[in-house]
C-alpha cells in the first residue's frame, strides 16, 4: 500500500503529487473569523489540506494544572479555562466542514484523545492524524483504528524501537491498515543540526509498503523542499496569518506567503524530478551543434 486514495478523492503515496497540509492546530486562537481566513490564505497557497487540532480539555490537561493563572488575550484566567477558550465545538466544526466543502479544501484534525475521536466522527474527515505525543497512546490508535478512516502518525519525540512498536501495533489490528508516516523532529522551532531528515530514507527502508512524509517545525522553507526531494510524499508546516499573534505555537509557524512560496517550490521540485531517463532536449540541440566537434548522425542534420 504505497498509496492511500482519500474519500474526498486526493491521494498520498507513491506516484501522486506531494499532499501539502497547512497545520492551522490552534493557531486560530479561538475564533471562527480567524480559521476562515486561514482557510482561505491556504486556499489561495494551493495546498492540499488544512488541519486542525481536537482535545477535550477535562481529559487532556492534568488536574494538577487546571487551576494555573494564565494571563491571556481574554484576561487572566484558569489554564483550564484558557484550553475551553481556545477549543472548537460542534458549532465551530461544522462551520469550518461546510467552508472547507466551499473552497474545495481536505481537512481534518489530529485527536488527542478517545472523546475527541468520537466526537470528529459526525463529519467524516477523510483521515486522523496522531500527534508526535500520541505515538505511544495505545487506547486512542485503537479507537482511531476501529473508525477505518486512514491514519497518518508523527515520530517526533519517539525512539526507533517506539515507532516500530506503533507500527505492529497498527498492523496486527489490520496488516492492510492505511497508515503513513511523518518523519519529525519535536522542538518549536527545530534547529537544522536536528531535523535528521535522511530519517525520511530510513523510515522508506523500514516501512517500504507506508507512504512516508515529513511534519517540519523549523523556521524556513528549504529544509521542506528538501524533505519532498529526498522522497517525503506529504508535507506539513504550521501555518499562521502572523508570527507575532498571541500564542503558542505562531512563532513557528508559517505566514501566507511563505506558504504560497513553499507550494510553488516543492511543485517545482516535483517537475524538475523528472522520471531518471537521460535524454536530450530540443533545447539542448542548438548548443549542441554549436559546441560539439562530433554529433550523433541523428542530430547531425
Amino acid at each position: 500500500m504505497k498509496s492511500i486514495e482519500l474519500n474526498t478523492g486526493k491521494v498520498i503515496g507513491e506516484g501522486a503529487p506531494c499532499y501539502i497540509i497547512a497545520e492551522i492546530g490552534i493557531n486560530h486562537n479561538g475564533s471562527i473569523d480567524i480559521a476562515k481566513k486561514l482557510i482561505d490564505e491556504a486556499v489561495n497557497a494551493r495546498v492540499d489540506a488544512v488541519k486542525f487540532q481536537k482535545r477535550t480539555p477535562e481529559v487532556c490537561v492534568p488536574r494538577d494544572q487546571w487551576e494555573i493563572m494564565r494571563d491571556t488575550p481574554w484576561g487572566r484566567m484558569s489554564y483550564i479555562d484558557y484550553k475551553r477558550k481556545t477549543e472548537f465545538g460542534a458549532v465551530e466544526f461544522s462551520i469550518i466542514d461546510q467552508y472547507c466543502k466551499e473552497r474545495g479544501m481536505d481537512w481534518f484534525v489530529s485527536a488527542w484523545d478517545v472523546e475527541s475521536v468520537d466526537f470528529m466522527e459526525q463529519f467524516e474527515t477523510p483521515l486522523y492524524k496522531l500527534a508526535s505525543a500520541s505515538l505511544t497512546d495505545f487506547e486512542l490508535i485503537e479507537r482511531i483504528l476501529k473508525t477505518g478512516r486512514p491514519l497518518m502518525i508523527s515520530t517526533g519525540m519517539s525512539t526507533q524501537n517506539e515507532i516500530v512498536e506503533t507500527v505492529r501495533f497498527i498492523l496486527d489490528f489490520d496488516p492492510e491498515y492505511p497508515l503513513s508516516i511523518a518523519h519529525a523532529t519535536s522542538a518549536y522551532p527545530c534547529k537544522p543540526e536536528e531535523l535528521n531528515l535522511n530519517m525520511i530514507h530510513t523510515l522508506k527502508t523500514m516501512f517500504p509498503n507506508h507512504p512516508i512524509g515529513y511534519s517540519g517545525h523549523e523556521t524556513g522553507l528549504a529544509t521542506t523542499v528538501a524533505a519532498v526531494a529526498m522522497g517525503a510524499t506529504f508535507v506539513e508546516r504550521h501555518f499562521t496569518l502572523d508570527r507575532a499573534m498571541w500564542g503558542s505555537d505562531h512563532a513557528a509557524s508559517v505566514e501566507p506567503q511563505g506558504l504560497s512560496r513553499l507550494v510553488k517550490d516543492i511543485r517545482d521540485v516535483e517537475t524538475a524530478s523528472g522520471d531518471g531517463v537521460k535524454k536530450v532536449y530540443d533545447s539542448e540541440v542548438g548548443q549542441m551543434k554549436k559546441l560539439r566537434k562530433h554529433i550523433s548522425a541523428e542530430y547531425n542534420k
